[in-house]
């Protein structure tokens, strides 16, 4: 029996719709992905803790952190998407990059998911690596994604758990032709853009209001910063909308009772992904058993806390540099396991003269310091 099968057998629509929406949450990012109901040896691997002896701790017990990078290889796209892409051939692009990096932290009870979106130009301290020729590189500094190219995903990772002393557990790549595959297996994903869209660089024309978008000009959104003048930070703010508007298309009634569209949406992925060894099929029905019943309202997004947008340090230009303060508080809301938000009961006051303040029931304030949003927000939220 398939894993898939597994997961749904025996369980009303509804049931269905929460295991569904819990797995969901589990591989979202814009770069959404989905493979548990092949043989996990089909799935590509990359082992990026291979030789890694010092680590940060597991301070959290059982929460979940996973690392998705989205490559901007080429490779398994038509001519004519790549043409329509206007992103070059696979030897123009020779190698691959990462195109955008997210980090999932899931929490040890599985009932909050954070998802951070790590900026592809941060100022990053690289450690010493070895190369896969034995050559050992001193330490140096560079933007995170150029670590990527170096030394691949092992060097990425070993950069970002130095940077945040946050234990990574699993790591995932997609492709292009990934992130492509899972929108058009759900139809299309819809957005609203509260500006007219007409990237130079991204090839997409979009009028102001509510568009639903194919896989091909998903990409294109997901890809636009040269429009607003607001660069990466304001792709970053567009991917996590388009990530909460995924996450209502895929959890939505019309996707969860289609047997069909469910199988398709959550194989579309598979050919594209890279993960680590040691995440399995079993891993991933667990997390979504023990996920069942997760709201989108304790699904949040934000972007590393910034300082600077244009730093330039040590031979590195243009890069983004992270808040001396915040970042390093994110983290360590992330490394404790505490949620990003802090939720305050206000009890209004009592007052003799008032009759209506005997009535009035208590409000609930949100402190977030880190500007983050959940996966219901308003699909036509401005970015900041």
């Amino acid at each position: 029996m398939k894993a898939t099968d597994t997961l749904l057998a025996g369980r009303t629509p509804g049931q269905r719709r929460m295991a569904l929406g819990s797995t969901i949450i589990v591989l979202i990012s814009a770069l959404s992905w989905g493979s548990f109901s092949l043989a996990s040896a089909s799935i590509k691997r990359v082992d990026v803790f291979k030789d890694r002896v010092e680590r940060p701790d597991r301070l959290a017990g059982s929460a979940i952190n996973y690392l998705i990078v989205g490559s901007d290889t080429r490779v398994g796209l038509t001519k004519a998407e790549i043409k329509e892409l206007r992103v070059g051939s696979t030897a123009v692009a020779a190698g691959k990059r990462a195109d955008t990096m997210i980090l999932v932290h899931i929490s040890k009870e599985r009932d909050r998911a954070t998802i951070v979106s790590i900026p592809r130009d941060t100022f990053a301290k690289v450690p010493e690596w070895t190369d896969s020729t034995g050559k050992v590189h001193a330490p140096s500094y560079s933007k995170i994604n150029e670590t990527f190219g170096k030394g691949d995903a092992k060097l990425l990772v070993q950069t970002l758990e130095g940077m945040t002393n946050l234990r990574i557990d699993h790591y995932v790549e997609i492709s292009f032709l990934g992130f492509k595959n899972m929108v058009d297996a759900l139809g299309g994903v819809t957005i609203c853009t509260k500006k007219d869209i007409n990237d130079p660089k991204s090839y997409l024309v979009l009028k102001a209001g509510i568009h639903k978008l194919n896989g091909i000009d998903s990409l294109k959104y997901v890809r636009t910063r040269a429009f607003d003048g607001m660069g990466d930070l304001g792709r970053m703010q567009r991917q996590q909308q388009f990530v909460s508007a995924m996450i209502r298309t895929a959890s939505s009634k019309s996707t969860l009772l289609n047997p069909v569209k469910v199988v398709k949406f959550v194989n579309a992925g598979l050919a594209s992904v890279v993960t680590d060894p040691d995440l399995t099929q079993d891993d991933l029905i667990v997390l979504a058993e023990q996920l069942r019943g997760i709201s989108t309202k304790k699904v949040r997004t934000l972007t590393v806390p910034l300082s600077n947008t244009f730093y330039n340090s040590n031979g590195v230009r243009g890069s983004v540099l992270w808040d001396k303060k915040l970042a390093p508080a994110l983290w360590e809301k992330l490394i404790k396991d505490e949620d990003v938000v802090k939720e305050v009961v206000k009890t209004p006051s009592k007052s003799p003269a008032s009759s209506a303040s005997a009535s009035a029931k208590p409000s609930t304030e949100i402190i977030d310091p880190f500007k983050t949003r959940t996966a219901e927000a308003d699909a036509c939220g401005s970015l900041r």
